[in-house]
């Protein structure tokens, strides 16, 4: 019996489906294509519908026969289109419908992707007289197009001037208080915490050691 992960994997290249989709194309028997390969019928069977993994010799062999490299069953992701989000298609929102007094207030920048691995916002810093604190798993990214703004991490300001740029633990309490009377903006990027069997471990690895690195800093501050 094949494992849940290895079923999942099959699945996900569709190896059983391309060899048989193949050979019908080619009108040929199991007989015949064990005949060329070497491989059993009944391997080749089990390979077809999904509840044998083949080997990597015995794809090569399989791919030899149909005449077809083997990236053939393992073919590159398709590339990201390209999704234009035009300005007069962008819809305002303040920092959060709760707050009487929103320190910003942001626009998507990518809406029309459908399931983005960064989200990219544009926002606009008011003046307000407390700046309300929140955390979200994952990291993000600022960059100050114009005016001045202090970011705070717990008990730690950051002040930020046009053209500077911070990368930080969104899961650390946070929070934006805009300086001055000059307008203030800023491009924001939040990249998701990464989880899945999908997910590269060292790019994992990376994250998870800036999260503990960068929270163990500021608990230990704010306590």
């Amino acid at each position: 019996m094949l494992s849940e992960t290895l079923k999942q994997e099959l699945a996900r290249y569709g190896i059983g489906e391309k060899v048989r989709a193949m050979r019908w194309q080619r009108k040929m028997r199991l007989v015949e294509l064990a005949h060329r390969t070497g491989l059993s019928p009944a391997l080749l069977s089990k390979i077809e519908r999904g509840n044998s993994v083949p080997s990597l010799p015995a794809l090569c062999v399989i791919a030899a026969a149909f005449e077809v490299r083997l990236s053939h069953f393992f073919p590159k992701p398709p590339h990201c289109l390209p999704a234009v989000t035009r300005h007069t298609d962008r819809i305002r929102f303040p920092e959060s419908m709760e707050v009487a007094e929103p320190a910003y207030e942001f626009e998507c920048l990518n809406f029309p992707v459908s399931g983005p691995k960064v989200h990219c916002y544009h926002a606009e810093f008011k003046t307000t007289a407390k700046p309300h604190f929140h955390a979200h798993d994952g990291l993000e990214f600022v960059y100050l197009i114009s005016g001045e703004l202090v970011l705070s991490l717990t008990k730690d300001e950051f002040p930020l001037h046009q053209g500077d740029s911070i990368y930080f633990d969104s899961g650390v309490p946070h929070s934006y208080r805009k300086q001055g009377a000059e307008p203030c903006s800023a491009l924001v990027v939040t990249f998701p915490a990464i989880s899945g069997a999908g997910a590269s471990s060292d790019a994992e690895s990376a994250q998870g050691a800036l999260r503990l690195r960068t929270r163990e800093i500021f608990w230990r501050r704010a306590g």
